[in-house]
């Protein structure tokens, strides 16, 4: 694929182009949007920073909602819609779904963002709620049609290394750190990236905020068994193996599926067929992967064992300071009116 990356690069080249020169169509919300990104497809932890950034803002008595593009919708996916906990991810997707349950608030999703933000602004309205009031958008570093107050960007080690797509999981090159208020560095990694990220923003109109995060792996739901068999559908797998060896669990076996893997009967019946070969007696697999197993398909993984499930916390260092310092980036007049 590594031909095609000159492609790539300049499709994504000419889309930032019109944006900053303001010829591509815009649209703008009437409360502010704080987008959280990153440079690659998947695998730099944007869900369970959104969800991080949700409590601090809870916590500093700002009220959020959340919108997302939903990948993995299968049912009316162009719609606008808020999601349901109980729902499923064929209809609002995995992530929204697992944000939903986790932290309710609103999450509301729809292929156009901004139509998820007018419902949410809808609805808002409707229940005469005031105070200071931010949209969240989930993954909308490369969504630019929807105008944000503030631009979040996760980098790690990975991005760093990868290339761009097709080849690697990369939507934009380090160059597109530029456009960036906030960039967030994991802080086992942040002493390397830090002198690298300011050469790259050096040449910018800008000067982000550079900020740090912890990550810390645990499991969710159960613990595993002594010979569980893995398996995950996300954009970066390798982390979850090496995760799941870091907390002293050494799978029988590793099934990687695609990101945003459907499950499906058909799925479920070959991880229990691949769990029978390697002996395994039980499985561990990911939050983002939990949340789209039925009952059913439940049953079917615990006729060979229990399942345990393994996500990632995210603590945002210096919290208040983050959330003071966040707030001042923000245009006056972020609350629904009293």
């Amino acid at each position: 694929m590594l031909p095609l990356v000159p492609l790539w690069a300049a499709g994504a080249a000419w889309k930032n182009r019109a944006f900053d020169r303001g010829s591509a169509k815009v649209e703008r919300l009437e409360l502010p949007v704080i987008s959280v990104g990153s440079l690659s497809a998947g695998g730099a932890g944007k869900t369970p920073f959104v969800m991080a950034l949700g409590e601090a803002l809870r916590r500093a008595g700002v009220g959020f909602d959340v919108l997302s593009r939903g990948y993995g919708r299968t049912a009316d996916a162009q719609s606008a819609k808020r999601v349901v906990g109980t729902g499923s991810a064929e209809e609002f997707g995995d992530e929204p779904l697992m944000m939903a349950r986790r932290l309710g608030r609103r999450v509301y999703v729809a292929a156009e963002r901004a139509a998820a933000g007018r419902m949410a602004e809808r609805e808002h309205r409707a229940q005469r709620e005031t105070g200071p009031w931010v949209h969240l958008l989930d993954d909308g570093f490369q969504h630019r049609r929807l105008v944000r107050a503030v631009d979040i960007v996760l980098l790690t080690q990975a991005d760093v290394r990868d290339v761009l797509l097709p080849a690697g999981d990369l939507r934009e090159s380090l160059g597109s750190l530029r456009r960036a208020d906030v960039i967030v560095l994991r802080k086992d990694e942040s002493a390397e990236l830090r002198p690298l990220v300011e050469r790259v923003v050096a040449s910018g109109k800008k000067k982000p905020l550079v900020w740090e995060m912890e990550r810390v792996f645990h499991f969710v739901e159960g613990k595993p068994v002594s010979s569980p068999l893995a398996f995950c559908g996300i954009a970066r797998p390798d982390a979850f193996l090496e995760s799941l060896r870091l907390s002293g669990v050494e799978p029988a076996s590793f099934v990687t599926l695609r990101d945003h893997q459907r499950y499906d009967d058909g799925v479920v019946q070959r991880l229990v067929q691949a769990a029978e070969r390697v002996k395994a007696n039980g499985f561990v697999t990911t939050a983002k992967d939990a949340v789209k197993l039925s009952p059913a398909m439940r049953a079917l993984l615990e006729r060979v064992g229990p399942v345990a499930v393994g996500d990632i916390n995210v603590t945002i260092c210096d919290e208040a300071g983050f959330i003071s310092a966040l707030m001042r980036l923000l245009p006056e007049g972020s609350s629904f009116p009293s």
